[in-house]
C-alpha cells in the first residue's frame, strides 16, 4: 500500500474524531473582528495540479489579502468525500468550497461539455476556453441553474489516456477489458464503443481496484495516474489524449453572498488566477509526466494519427447520442471550437 493511502486514512481517523473541524466556522478574535474559516474539498492527492493551485495560490491569496480574516482549511484526496459527497455538500452548506468535475451532469446537461471527446485542438486551446470569455458565459448560466451555488473559476483535470494491466499499445487491444470509467455517459460510451466493458469506481477507490484486479484499467491523465499512484499498479498507459477534462472550483452562494463585497472581490479573484496558475502548471507537466511514468517501467504508446482516426471512428454512436439528446450540443462545441 502506498504512504498516499496511509495517510489519507489517517486525517479520515481525525476527522472522525472531531480532531478538525470546519463548517464555515466563525470566531471573533482579540480585537472583536469576526473571522471566518472556509474548507476546501477535493478528491485529488496534492501533488495534482489543482491541488498545487489551492495550496500554493488560492489559501494563500485569501488569507493574505483579508489579513487573516479569512483561514482556508484544505482537504485533499477525497477526505471529505467523493465527488458526489462534495456536489451535495457544497450546495446544501456543509462543505464552503469544492473541486469537482462534471459530477452534475444528469441535472445540468450543458456540464457534459466539459468532458466532449476531441473538443481542443491541444492544451493551450483548452485553457483559452476555460479562462476567457467562453467560461464567463458558461459560468454564468450554471449558476443560474444552481443558484445555490456559484462557480468560481474552471481549471485542468487533464487529457486522458487509457492505462491497463493488460496490453494496451493499440485501438485492437481494447477488445474484452474492463475499466473504470467515472460516472459520465461519455467516458462509460468510449469505453463501450471501443469493445471494452466499464464500470463506475470512485477515485479514492481507484487503487485498490486496479492493484486488486476488480478492473483492468482506467482513464485519466499521466498527472492524475503519479499523483494516485496508478503507475505502481498498472503496466501500459497508452497516450490516447480522448478528452481535455475540466475541474471546477465552486462555492456554497449562501456563504459567498454573506461575505463583504471585497471579500467576495478577493475570494474570485484568487479563484481565477489559481485556475490559470493550474492550467500553465499541468501544460508544463506533461512532458516531464510521461518521461517518469516511462522510466517507472509502464509501456507508453502515443497514439499515432491513423489510431486517433479509428478511435473517433469507433466512438461516433456516443457522439451521435450526444448531438441528439442535447440541443445545445452544436451551438456549444461550435463555439469552443471558434476560440482562437
Amino acid at each position: 500500500m502506498s504512504l498516499k493511502k496511509i495517510g489519507v486514512g489517517f486525517v479520515v481517523v481525525l476527522l472522525a474524531a472531531g480532531v478538525v473541524f470546519g463548517g464555515g466556522t466563525r470566531a471573533t478574535g482579540g480585537g472583536g473582528e469576526q473571522k471566518i474559516t472556509l474548507k476546501v474539498g477535493d478528491t485529488w492527492s496534492a501533488t495534482h495540479p489543482i491541488a498545487q493551485a489551492i495550496d500554493q495560490v488560492f489559501k494563500p491569496q485569501v488569507e493574505s489579502k483579508t489579513n487573516g480574516a479569512v483561514t482556508v482549511e484544505v482537504y485533499h484526496s477525497g477526505v471529505l468525500g467523493a465527488e458526489q459527497v462534495l456536489w451535495d455538500g457544497v450546495r446544501n452548506g456543509t462543505i464552503e468550497i469544492v473541486v469537482v468535475g462534471s459530477v452534475m451532469n444528469t441535472e445540468y446537461t450543458q456540464m457534459l461539455i466539459s468532458d466532449w471527446p476531441f473538443l481542443y485542438r491541444d492544451l493551450d486551446h483548452a485553457k483559452k476556453v476555460w479562462t476567457g470569455s467562453f467560461a464567463t458565459d458558461f459560468i454564468k448560466d450554471f449558476d443560474a441553474r444552481f443558484p445555490e451555488v456559484r462557480m468560481l473559476s474552471v481549471g485542468p483535470n487533464s487529457a486522458r489516456t487509457f492505462t491497463s494491466n493488460k496490453k494496451l499499445t493499440s485501438v485492437d487491444d481494447f477488445r474484452g477489458q474492463k475499466f473504470r470509467m467515472p460516472s459520465n455517459p461519455i467516458h462509460v460510451g468510449i469505453a463501450t464503443d471501443l469493445g471494452a466493458s466499464a464500470q463506475v469506481i470512485p477515485l479514492n477507490e481507484l487503487f485498490n481496484a486496479l492493484q486488486t484486479g476488480v478492473v483492468d484499467g482506467q482513464d485519466n491523465g499521466m498527472v492524475t495516474v503519479l499523483s494516485e499512484h496508478l503507475n505502481e499498479v498498472q503496466k501500459y498507459l497508452y497516450e490516447t489524449n480522448h478528452i481535455v477534462a475540466t475541474m471546477e472550483i465552486i462555492i456554497n452562494a449562501g456563504v459567498y453572498n454573506a461575505l463583504p463585497a471585497e471579500t467576495q472581490k478577493i475570494i474570485s479573484d484568487a479563484a481565477k488566477e489559481a485556475a490559470v496558475w493550474a492550467w500553465d502548471t499541468y501544460i508544463k507537466s506533461v512532458d516531464a509526466d510521461r518521461e517518469t511514468i516511462k522510466a517507472g517501467g509502464v509501456t507508453v504508446t502515443p497514439v499515432t494519427a491513423a489510431d486517433q482516426e479509428r478511435i473517433i471512428n469507433a466512438i461516433q454512436p456516443t457522439l451521435n447520442k450526444l448531438y441528439a439528446e442535447n440541443s445545445w450540443a452544436r451551438t456549444l462545441t461550435d463555439k469552443v471550437k471558434a476560440v482562437r
